[in-house]
């Protein structure tokens, strides 16, 4: 390997070690220097002469060079972000305003990550996020950075704020009655931690300052926060089912129920046709053309007690002849 030769550096004036590299170039190909840029000859728009309002925006976009020292990354993202902030205080511009939501969106991120491990499953983050970024723009929007504050302490409440408000507005619990489902809760951990046992109805009442018929009134009213999703699954593991698909049809056909009936009306048809004539038109006009005792005795010429008594008949007969089928 060949010794480091001395280079001149990009600045001038001074000199800095650089390796040759091995069998491509030659000693003097290693030490000439490399074509200085037209930034780095001082030029009039070079980046060093730039307004910070443009440095902070192409920090914003990724666009500065790679060759920056990485030492002065965290002062020139400062600058261009205390130069985007007083350029937006001046002008209230609403591109400047997005920039500055570019850069603090991760904020938004974090709190809604925060706020989601408290809440139900079917709560989706995409949601919070999304109404975590209408806080983030109105924190934007109101923070006076002349009063030396920090702008992230501030705007985490903001954004809290707005996804507490939207879930709230979204909420068909009122309030009160949120709030009394957790004194409840709260009340029962304390019972069970000192009983060491689940707590009574009485006792909770006791514990609640209530009486037996008003905790009563009270668990109606919380019946309605108990929501579970019905996308949940039952079990853990593969081939588990969702609670949709546990939840009784009450319109579906029952394949027993209908076999039974079919049965049961074979049968019925089989005990009619034993009857005598009589009884089996008395059966018939009564049961399937809907006619009267009085409308069954004008059909066969007899009086109404006469059509009532074959009717008793024909019930008694077909109930023996039925049961002794069934037994």
């Amino acid at each position: 390997m060949s010794e480091p030769t001395p280079v001149p550096d990009e600045a001038g004036g001074e000199a800095r070690a650089a390796s040759a590299r091995s069998g491509s170039r030659t000693r003097g190909q290693a030490g000439k220097s490399r074509p200085r840029r037209r930034e780095d000859r001082g030029h009039p728009g070079s980046v060093s002469r730039l307004d910070p309002v443009f440095r902070g925006s192409r920090w914003l976009q990724g666009d500065l060079s790679p060759e920056t020292p990485s030492e002065r990354d965290g002062e020139d993202v400062e600058a261009g972000i205390a130069a985007l902030w007083h350029a937006f205080g001046q002008s209230r511009d609403q591109k400047l305003r997005d920039r500055l939501v570019l850069h603090y969106a991760p904020l938004v991120k974090y709190v809604a990550g925060r706020v989601g491990t408290g809440l139900p499953a079917h709560v989706e983050v995409s949601d919070l996020i999304q109404s975590g970024v209408f806080g983030l723009v109105d924190a934007i929007e109101k923070f006076e950075p002349e009063r030396g504050l920090k702008f992230e302490t501030y705007a985490m409440q903001r954004i809290r704020g707005a996804i507490l408000d939207d879930l709230r507005a979204q909420d068909w619990v009122p309030r009160s009655v949120r709030s009394r489902a957790r004194d409840v809760e709260r009340a029962l951990e304390r019972l069970e931690a000192k009983l060491q046992r689940s707590a009574t109805d009485a006792e909770l009442a006791a514990e609640l300052s209530l009486s037996t018929e008003e905790l009563r009134e009270l668990f109606a009213q919380l019946q309605m926060t108990s929501v579970v999703a019905l996308d949940d699954l039952i079990g853990v593991g593969r081939g588990t089912a969702s609670l949709a698909e546990t939840l009784p049809d009450e319109r579906a056909e029952d394949p027993v129920n209908t076999l039974v009936d079919r049965d049961s009306r074979r049968q019925l048809a089989e005990a009619v046709e034993r009857l005598s004539d009589r009884d089996r038109i008395v059966v018939t006009l009564y049961y399937f053309e809907n006619l009267t005792l009085a409308e069954i005795g004008k059909v066969l010429g007899v009086t109404e007690s006469r059509v009532c008594q074959l009717h008793t008949r024909a019930v008694l007969r077909l109930r023996g002849k039925l049961t002794e089928v069934n037994n």
